[in-house]
């Protein structure tokens, strides 16, 4: 369900925006007009329920990369926006910009030498991971983020990966899609929690990973 009007956003009320379980968004980059967004089914990744298939284990154990959060924020949403549909327009790109400089906004990102390979920008909100978008610039790039970001929100008190939607790609790494009121439901318990994602370091042990990953997927 979307609502179009005209919105006065700030940070505080984006902020509550998503508290409630609603979020904006732009019909395309050049689109000075945000719509709120309900979904009836809404995407989430559990957390205890990613897959790891094969593949993506020997591409991890390959190793070559690091995970790193807020390495470069700014470039993470400017390279998410970069493709010839998106929803995000300079509106909400200043308002990201806002939140990450309050603490509320965060990249994880997979870089090898010199270069970014993948990564996932969201919001944080207690125990609540709201995905926003994500960046693929290698071969696996976003699912080696996504796989340690997963792992990452579990070990730092999180209890709620919001994704919004979910596509194939989601789906086959264990994405599924809920009601409103389930997600509702979801929303209210990870609210109550506090999530350390900044002060939680990552861990770039991948055989770590695999093995927490594998025991609860």
């Amino acid at each position: 369900m979307s609502q179009q009007e005209e919105l006065d956003l700030t940070p505080e009320l984006l902020l509550h925006a998503y508290a409630s379980g609603i979020f904006p968004m732009a019909e395309s980059h050049d689109d000075p007009e945000l719509f709120w967004v309900d979904p009836r089914q809404r995407g989430i990744f559990p957390l205890e329920g990613f897959h790891l298939s094969r593949s993506l284990i020997k591409r991890m154990k390959k190793g070559g990369y690091a995970p790193v959060i807020n390495h470069d924020f700014s470039g993470i949403v400017t390279a998410c926006a970069d493709r010839d549909e998106t929803w995000i327009n300079p509106t909400l790109f200043d308002l990201y910009a806002q939140l990450h400089a309050m603490g509320y906004a965060h990249s994880f990102e997979i870089r090898g030498e010199n270069t970014l390979w993948g990564a996932v920008f969201g919001i944080t909100l207690g125990g609540a991971f709201f995905g926003e978008s994500m960046v693929s610039l290698q071969t696996d790039g976003s699912k080696l983020a996504l796989a340690h970001l997963c792992d990452h929100l579990k070990r730092a008190g999180f209890s709620l990966f919001d994704t919004q939607f979910i596509t194939p790609h989601l789906a086959s790494l264990g994405a599924i899609e809920i009601p409103r009121a389930d997600y509702q439901r979801r929303l209210h318990e990870a609210l109550t929690r506090t999530g350390k994602f900044v002060q939680t370091p990552v861990d770039s042990d991948v055989y770590s990973v695999i093995q927490r990953s594998t025991q609860t997927s």
